[in-house]
């Protein structure tokens, strides 16, 4: 059986350790779904000299739905997650069941199902539930935003045991998601399903649009959404900037305030995202969002 253990900064797993400022409480391993599963676990990190209740930034990683862990994206990632926690708020890592063991909808259910403990547990591990950001990258990124997006309808296929969620999210910040799946491929044979958007929905995107309309985080967009800060690279070789520019263009037409930023000649993920200019945008943003 999986348990929670409140840990020094010198006793959490090493290829993470050294990322969190000298204090750091780390709570590892906190099984949310009731069962024994690996990935239905995840990690707390809580700020030094933590109050009752601290904002919280939900870390959703990235790797295609079909491999990574809760730690993942976290090493190029390094200053922008201690400044996150410098500046007073609370990190949680997620993990999910992968596409290789489970189809959609068992990822959106998994990310739901650990935010709602997160929201449950709040009191008990210090968290501000009326302060709740989701932060996801590449598929990732495309949980985090559906997530957050879908949260205003009745999704009932998203729901574990068909239960609504009862958490709030303040706002979402997305590196690099996907936003529509019906668009992202120029050119695609209906018969192919390796790659890893055909492996997570059990089925080509343009044999089952319906699937890929479900999945699609731009379905849900409406004017109640919260705010979004959007990141991608020019140079994306794997998710077109055009995700961006289309998600950012539905929050536009539905009047909900977000931010896009085009790094310039960056990849699909890397260092690049962690340059100074794009931390001190984001940290501007999450003050703005959660004063």
């Amino acid at each position: 059986m999986f348990f929670s253990i409140a840990l020094s900064r010198a006793q959490a797993p090493e290829k993470i350790s050294s990322i969190f400022p000298q204090g750091t409480v780390f709570h590892q391993n906190i099984p949310y779904a009731k069962d024994t599963l690996k990935k239905h676990l995840l990690d707390i990190y809580l700020p030094p000299n933590a109050g009752s209740a601290n904002p919280l930034v939900i870390w959703v990683h990235g790797g295609a739905w079909n491999h990574n862990d809760k730690y993942a994206d976290m090493s190029y990632m390094k200053n922008t997650i201690k400044s996150i926690v410098e500046k007073g708020y609370a990190l949680a890592s997620i993990d999910y069941r992968q596409s290789s063991t489970a189809i959609f909808p068992a990822q959106i259910q998994d990310c739901i199902q650990a935010v709602e403990f997160l929201n449950s547990n709040a009191s008990k591990y210090k968290l501000d539930k009326n302060k709740f950001v989701l932060m996801g990258f590449s598929a990732g990124g495309h949980l985090a935003s559906l997530m957050a997006l879908s949260n205003n309808n009745n999704v009932t296929e998203f729901y574990p045991a068909l239960k609504k969620p009862s958490f709030k999210i303040k706002a979402v910040l997305d590196f690099y998601g996907p936003s529509d799946f019906l668009l992202f491929f120029s050119n695609l044979d209906p018969t192919k399903v390796d790659n890893p958007i055909a492996q997570l929905l059990g089925a080509s995107p343009l044999t089952r649009p319906d699937i890929s309309k479900l999945a699609s985080p731009v379905t849900y967009v409406d004017k109640n959404d919260p705010p979004f800060f959007i990141v991608h690279g020019e140079k994306d070789p794997d998710v077109a900037t055009a995700q961006a520019y289309l998600l950012k263009s539905y929050l536009d037409l539905a009047g909900v305030k977000n931010e896009l930023t085009i790094v310039k000649d960056a990849p699909h993920y890397g260092v690049m995202f962690d340059a100074d200019e794009i931390r001190v945008k984001l940290l501007n943003f999450l003050s703005e969002q959660l004063k």
